[in-house]
Formats: C-alpha cells, sequence, structure tokens
C-alpha cells in the first residue's frame, strides 16, 4: 500500500509540474495579447498610409498641360488689369489715396505668389486634386477682388 501512495504521489507531482509549466500565466497571456495588438496597429497603420498614397490622384501630363496653360493665361490676364490700374492711377485730374495703392500692390503679390505656385507644383505634383481646387479658388478670389477694386461705389 506504501509504495501505491508514493507512486501516486510521484505521479501527482509529475502530473503538477506538468501543468504549471506548460500553461503560460495570465500575465503571460496579457503580454503576449498585447504585442499582437500593437502589431495589428501597425499593420492596419501601413494599410492606411498605402490607401492615402492611393487615394492621392497625380495630375497626368495632358491634364497638367491644359490647367497650366489656362491658369498663365488668367495670371497674365491678371496682369494686364493691375497695369493698367497702375496707370490709371498715374494719369493726372484723378486722386488715388495710398489705401488705393496698397490695394494694387496686394493685388499684384497675390499674382506674383499664383505663378511661383504653378512652378512649385510643376516640381512636386503631390494631389492634384487639392492643388486644383484651391488654386482655382484662389485665383477665383483674386478675379473678384480685381473686380471690386474698379467699381465705383462711391455714389
Amino acid at each position: 500500500m506504501r509504495t501505491l501512495v508514493i507512486n501516486f504521489l510521484i505521479a501527482m507531482v509529475i502530473l503538477a509540474h506538468a501543468v504549471f509549466t506548460g500553461c503560460q500565466s495570465s500575465a503571460d497571456k496579457l503580454e503576449a495579447a498585447n504585442q499582437n495588438v500593437e502589431k495589428e496597429k501597425q499593420d492596419l497603420q501601413e494599410a492606411q498610409k498605402d490607401a492615402n498614397a492611393v487615394a492621392v490622384k497625380v495630375a497626368n501630363a495632358e491634364e497638367w498641360a491644359a490647367f497650366k496653360t489656362e491658369s498663365e493665361v488668367k495670371i497674365k490676364d491678371n496682369q494686364i488689369r493691375i497695369d493698367e490700374l497702375k496707370v490709371k492711377m498715374s494719369k493726372p485730374g484723378k486722386t488715388f489715396d495710398a489705401m488705393y495703392a496698397k490695394n494694387i500692390e496686394n493685388l499684384e503679390q497675390k499674382n506674383k505668389d499664383l505663378k511661383a505656385r504653378i512652378g512649385a507644383y510643376e516640381a512636386n505634383q503631390s494631389d492634384w486634386d487639392s492643388f486644383k481646387r484651391e488654386f482655382n479658388h484662389d485665383m477665383d478670389e483674386l478675379g473678384q477682388a480685381l473686380r471690386d477694386l474698379t467699381v465705383n461705389n462711391k455714389n
């Protein structure tokens, strides 16, 4: 009987050892789960970057050439209108205030900035849709400002 009890205790010790060494503790399981979560987050971020890169559309050569030509024509037209305003301002007989002259200078600077943005995009060519939308908006604002400057609101 004694050998039976000793054999039983030895079997229990071996079984307990196998159970405790074969299973992970809850802390180990938690750490492994956290590592998996971090890895999945990184994978998700990489997938989002890839998706964003695909979503950013670059202008094709024909579309860019047409847009650039059209924009340069508008910029030249704006510059002609600005030059006409400067000539009109310098003619004797009409008095223009300093604010009017400052507005003309600001409009001329905006026109130069638009021309520079065209050159900068040509070298960079990043997000075409965003650039086109913002550039057209700024071009329209400049055109409206030029029209508003020539309107006589003093009745």
